[in-house]
């Protein structure tokens, strides 16, 4: 059955043309005492594994003349810094389940150089969790580390806690101090493992025996620092046939002891998918993302109450993105092989903006997300031997990056629809600090722009200072390293402001607004 707002049944009842129907239902109605959240700034992290050139060659290139003297890319480091990247998950993924961090620790010469078995790689080791930690001290991120729950035991998790935030005086902070690091870490958010449903996950268990051995991990590592956020290993996928069943029982076992539960999910337009190549359902899977956020959040809820508990718990969107493309490499095992390489297009891009808008609607459970992943595997960044490409998924996230702060609102969303598919998609953020609204909006129609009302109903701003869109022609059109300006933003003309403005949006196109308020 198709849905269609109430605007929408007035103005068909009235005899309005088709045209004018449409153009007339877009409206997004801004109360700024219609606050949603406070936006927890994590909601924008990403992530980093130990999977083809993620590490080496992307964020670390020893003998690069790109590399510093701790053979980091400057330019990649730039990058990150110039983004703003709150938090960044590490060292997996797949990888950490077969990862034993004392592995990468130590004198590199000591260091020993092992099959990998998750990505059948050479991992070296000459990057481990100290590289790691002072890398994100230079980009001014914060750590998301995530601990070995595969065949790796509770005791090396609270192990490796206390390597990182116990001060001294112990097995193993002073084993750090050996290693050349007089101060703690200080890590304080930590993943209780990664994709444990998973029958591709080394370790893989079933929900009850994850849930118990997540418990032993909190606990111990809690002795050890009672500061810490816990985050446990949630479903996988919706596609997964545990789906839910596995959050339930997890949490049945282990919610007075974690503080959050992860979600995952990847999307595609393959032809072969659910989208069947359709661009425009491809552009409201957003939507699907909005309903895994709830259906997840339901299923805490319902267990706090059995529990009689009164912790409620977030949500942490850890690994997201667009991926269906470079699903695997050359088959040879070797150190850093091209894995996962996706190149991004237009389309790609809108929905990496849809489905920020998303997350910033749900910012009222989902405190961290990562954008899975950082540099040249399902990336924004894609490095060679000499440069740094921005591909076109960078565009959105670094929008909300740069602008998105303070205030999630909650906000009145008119929308004509075709099909069942909303046309307009839209979040928008108020930082008082700043005092300005941040507005963005992303045109799903294909064939035709929109003009979309935004009706203040008060603090109505006094200018516009900036109105941005990703849009084109070509919707699979993507940047490379010959062509790395193909897909850029361009400027819009600014709207005339008032409390009943109206924003013109280019047909298939992702927009950014900055609204400042006297």
């Amino acid at each position: 059955m198709k849905r269609r707002t109430l605007l929408g049944q007035v103005l068909a009842a009235s005899g309005a043309p088709a045209i004018l129907r449409a153009q007339q239902s877009n409206r997004v109605v801004i109360d700024p005492s219609r606050i949603k959240a406070q936006l927890d700034r994590r909601l924008f992290g990403s992530f980093l594994e130990h999977l083809g050139r993620a590490i080496y060659q992307g964020i670390y290139e020893p003998g690069s003349p790109q590399a510093d003297s701790s053979g980091f890319r400057k330019d990649v480091l730039d990058e990150i810094k110039t983004m703003g990247v709150p938090i960044i998950r590490y060292p997996g993924g797949n990888f950490v389940s077969g990862y034993n961090w004392l592995d990468g620790v130590g004198p590199r010469e000591k260091r020993p150089r092992v099959h990998e078995r998750a990505w059948n790689s050479i991992e070296t080791n000459q990057f481990g969790v100290n590289e790691f930690l002072t890398w994100c001290r230079l980009a001014a991120t914060e750590p998301l580390l995530a601990v070995n729950l595969g065949w790796g035991t509770p005791e090396m998790a609270a192990a490796l806690v206390e390597y990182c935030n116990f001060e001294r005086g112990t097995k193993w902070s002073d084993l750090r101090r050996e290693h050349g690091f007089m101060q703690p870490h200080n890590v304080r958010y930590w993943c209780l493992g990664n994709e444990m449903d998973g029958p591709w996950q080394i370790g893989h268990m079933t929900a009850r025996e994850y849930g118990r051995k997540a418990v032993d991990a909190a606990r111990q590592m809690r002795a050890v620092d009672r500061s810490l956020q816990l985050i446990a290993c949630g479903s996988s996928s919706p596609g997964m046939p545990t789906f839910l069943e596995w959050d339930r029982e997890v949490l049945e076992e282990s919610y007075p002891q974690v503080d959050a539960i992860s979600l995952h999910r990847y999307y595609s337009n393959a032809p072969g998918g659910e989208t069947k190549g359709d661009s425009r359902k491809y552009l409201a899977m957003n939507l699907d993302m909005e309903q895994q956020i709830d259906q997840v959040a339901a299923v805490c809820d319902y267990v706090q109450k059995r529990l009689r508990s009164s912790k409620r718990l977030w949500l942490s969107f850890d690994e997201w993105n667009v991926w269906y493309r470079a699903r695997s490499g050359d088959g040879k095992r070797h150190e850093a092989p091209q894995l996962l390489e996706e190149i991004y297009n237009l389309e790609d891009a809108l929905l990496a903006g849809g489905l920020l808008n998303t997350l910033m609607r749900r910012a009222d459970r989902v405190r961290i997300a990562c954008l899975a992943q950082l540099v040249n595997v399902i990336a924004p960044l894609m490095t060679d031997a000499r440069s740094v490409v921005r591909q076109t998924i960078y565009y959105p996230y670094a929008w909300a990056l740069a602008h998105c702060r303070g205030q999630v609102l909650d906000v009145g969303v008119e929308a004509a629809s075709e099909d069942g598919i909303a046309n307009i998609d839209a979040a928008v953020t108020f930082d008082p600090a700043k005092r300005e609204y941040a507005v963005l909006v992303l045109n799903r129609h294909l064939s035709r722009d929109q003009e979309v009302r935004v009706v203040f109903r008060e603090s109505t701003p006094a200018k516009a200072a900036e109105f941005l869109t990703l849009t084109g022609n070509d919707l699979k059109a993507a940047n490379t390293f010959d062509k790395p300006k193909n897909v850029l933003p361009q400027k819009l003309e600014l709207p005339l402001t008032s409390d009943n403005m109206v924003l013109k949006l280019p047909r298939q196109s992702y927009s950014m607004l900055r609204l400042p308020v006297a």
